[in-house]
């Protein structure tokens, strides 16, 4: 069987190419897994990872494309994926009939949309399919995958397996390209607007003498429980910020969204306050928490507030 192609190995494309192999679709005798990241030691940590499995590294991503029939692609910034897509050595450049192309990284409507036309006047063909999910879910196939494009590729038995071995469901949204990604950007601001949201009252609840893992106790056991709050709440209490999705990279959705928003003429102004919210954070050199994980936005809101429980927590 033709080799699986894999674009991207860094906090989401890891997790995902390591279940192609553990789950048997792509790596073993049958199915070779063909691999390329920029920063080339990725992809030897990847067959360390798994040793005895077929794991070939190539030296650009046209390489890569060359080599596959179908190929997976996740990078982590739009100016990443242009760059990446569009150079000389490119993911672009190694298009020719029949390849297919499916893009799993959150970008712009108009990217993605640019993308889709790039790959059909060559011949092959494009799905997006932004995730749902971060590096954990990325790790242990929880992922929901939110596509739209060409419906062959999703159709396609062996994109299918993919899309099962890296993710818990998956959603077609059409064979217009850009609805993928407007479901991604409406998950992630919502997603956004709701670690503010939580990290405001994680601040308040502290700042008026309320212990903190008693109030995530209590927010756990009712109607707002969320697993995002069980799994982030403690580590915000500790400042314990290591990156499972960074905050430049929530910031970058929530912008995009709330974008999105103001050319539907959707009212938004919760979101975009959110949204205003993580931009400071994210330009704040002082806390320097850009790459650090989302729920890091709890620090701008300490470093903002007047309470004692803040000054204090901001001096520890």
């Amino acid at each position: 069987m033709a080799p699986i192609g894999f674009i991207g190995l860094g906090i989401m494309g890891e997790g995902m190419a390591g279940r192609l192999i553990s789950e048997g679709v792509a790596g073993s005798d049958d199915v070779t897994l063909v691999v390329w990241n920029r920063t080339s030691s990725k992809c030897d940590d990847l067959k360390a990872r798994f040793p005895g499995k077929r794991i070939e590294v190539k030296g650009s991503a046209k390489e890569v494309v060359e080599s596959c029939d179908i190929i997976f692609s996740m990078l982590s910034t739009p100016e990443a994926s242009k760059a990446v897509f569009e150079g000389d050595s490119g993911t672009l450049a190694g298009v020719s009939d029949g390849k297919f192309i499916v893009d799993c990284a959150t970008l712009a409507e108009s990217d993605m949309k640019r993308m889709n036309d790039q790959v059909t006047s060559k011949g092959g063909q494009f799905l997006e399919a932004p995730v749902s999910g971060s590096k954990g879910p990325a790790h242990s196939g929880q992922l929901i995958f939110l596509c739209a494009g060409s419906e062959s590729i999703y159709q396609d038995s062996t994109v299918q397996s993919s899309l099962k071995a890296c993710g818990k469901a998956s959603h077609f949204f059409g064979k217009d390209v850009g609805f993928g990604t407007r479901a991604k950007l409406v998950v992630n601001s919502l997603m956004g607007t709701m670690m503010a949201a939580f990290g405001e009252s994680l601040a308040l609840a502290e700042s008026v003498g309320l212990d903190g893992g008693t109030m995530l106790e209590v927010i756990g056991q009712g109607a707002i429980q969320s697993p995002m709050y069980a799994l982030k709440g403690p580590k915000m209490l500790n400042k314990n910020h290591d990156p499972n999705f960074p905050l430049q990279h929530a910031h970058k959705d929530m912008k995009l969204a709330v974008d999105m928003a103001k050319e539907a003429g959707t009212e938004y102004s919760v979101a975009e306050c959110a949204e205003q919210l993580f931009q400071k954070a994210r330009g704040d050199a002082d806390l320097d928490v850009a790459e650090q994980d989302f729920s890091a936005v709890v620090e701008i809101i300490h470093k903002e507030s007047k309470s004692e429980y803040s000054k204090k927590r901001r001096e520890d």
